[in-house]
Parts: structure tokens; sequence; C-alpha cells
């Protein structure tokens, strides 16, 4: 019997619900293939733009938040690509590009071979975490 994580549908870690790094860094070494380093160039970003930045995992999927100010970003990996998912991205300037029937959030699809360009994400990480974000747990 394997101590790796279930891939569920579209390669997505099946990762125990927790708060701190440790089950953020085990989604992250989880990742399939490429996903797995965009993952930790992601949270490495995030880290860089929000220095006193809160991690958990929920739902199989790491979150990012600020203590207080409910939380900001997530991630999930699906078979063609990572959707970034910004909860308060309807207040982002300039708008993540793909669109979401859920009120305020936005998502940033980013496929296999794609550059990302990095100034835009930590931007949009660090204006999304002087937010107030969503208090979702």
């Amino acid at each position: 019997m394997s101590n790796e994580p279930r891939l569920l549908s579209g390669g997505n870690p099946q990762i125990p619900k927790g708060d701190g790094d440790e089950p953020v860094v085990a989604y992250l070494a989880a990742m399939p293939g490429w996903k797995s380093d965009v993952g930790r160039r992601l949270d490495r970003l995030i880290g860089e733009a929000v220095t006193d930045v809160r991690r958990a995992v929920r739902w199989n999927s790491p979150f990012y938040g600020i203590e207080g100010q409910g939380w900001f970003v997530s991630f999930h990996c699906f078979t063609r690509y990572i959707k970034v998912t910004f909860l308060n991205g309807a207040h982002l300037t300039p708008l993540p590009p793909e669109t979401s029937k859920s009120g305020d959030v936005r998502y940033l699809h980013i496929h296999e071979n794609e550059e990302v360009d990095e100034r835009q994400l930590t931007d949009w990480f660090a204006q999304a975490s002087s937010i107030p974000g969503e208090e979702l747990f």
C-alpha cells in the first residue's frame, strides 16, 4: 500500500484538509508532472508578495490568506491546466482573464509550457491580499 496521495480526476491530488505549511507542501509535492513545478512557483510568488501569508488545504486545494482578513487565492489541478482562483479577483487591476459565475471570483488558467507573467501574478497576489478576502472556513 502506497503512502502517495491519490490523484483525483484531472490529476488533482487528494490531500487531507489541514492548516499551515505542511499540508500545502504535501499538495505541491503530489501535483503531477509539470504542474508540481508551477505549483511551487505559485507558492513562492505568493509568499514573496505576502510575507504574512497563511496557508491551508481544503477541498483538495491549497488556500492562501491573511489572518483575520480571509482567504484571497487558491489553485487546483485540471487535466490540461492549473486554475488559479482569485477569490476577490473582480477588484484587481487589470482583471484576471477568466470570468466566474460566482460574484467577485476571477481565474487565471496556466497551461503546460505557457509563459507566466510572474510580475503580473505577484502584483495580483499583493493586490488580492490587501482586499478583504473570503471567510470560507
